[in-house]
């Protein structure tokens, strides 16, 4: 499964061989799957699954953008770590349960800063949920592949 994907990513690398090298690439395609379905899980959280209202649990309550938020970042932390470990940084030499805690570092701090960011944008400077997940994906995107390529998956 992991080659046919990535012959298929590969297979249109040629068209972007002047500009980016293959690494960058498949990151961006792996990326960009891994943004695109952390949107769709978050706007159907949000709008559909916890419907714009105050989410109980027990002793716990969540906004629903808080709400949607910890959905699709579960479910988007699975997807990206799975990419990222057999597509993209595949030369990695360090041991999965090392990658798998360093992602998990990355990951929690990617979600921390999500909050805080969504926090500040939708109850502060009310802008909708939705454009306020867009503005702050963009940031941690670059945050990402940073932290992924030097620490998560680096090569010794």
């Amino acid at each position: 499964m992991k080659h046919r994907l990535t012959n298929f990513i590969d297979f249109f690398y040629p068209l972007f061989n002047k500009w980016i090298p293959p690494l960058t690439f498949r990151y961006a395609v792996c990326g960009s799957t891994s943004v695109l379905f952390s949107l769709f899980t978050y706007y159907i959280g949000y709008h559909f699954i916890f419907s714009k209202e105050v989410v109980y649990l027990g002793l716990m309550a969540f906004k629903p953008h808080i709400a949607a938020l910890i959905l699709s970042g579960i479910l988007t932390f699975l997807l990206s770590f799975c990419l990222n470990k057999y597509v993209v940084f595949v030369d990695s030499n360090i041991k999965g349960r090392i990658q798998l805690f360093r992602f998990t570092l990355s990951f929690g701090f990617n979600l921390m800063l999500n909050f805080f960011m969504l926090k500040l944008l939708v109850e502060s400077a009310h802008i909708d949920a939705f454009v306020s997940q867009l503005i702050t994906t963009l940031v941690i995107i670059v945050i990402s592949y940073l932290t992924q390529k030097y620490f998560t998956f680096k090569i010794k």
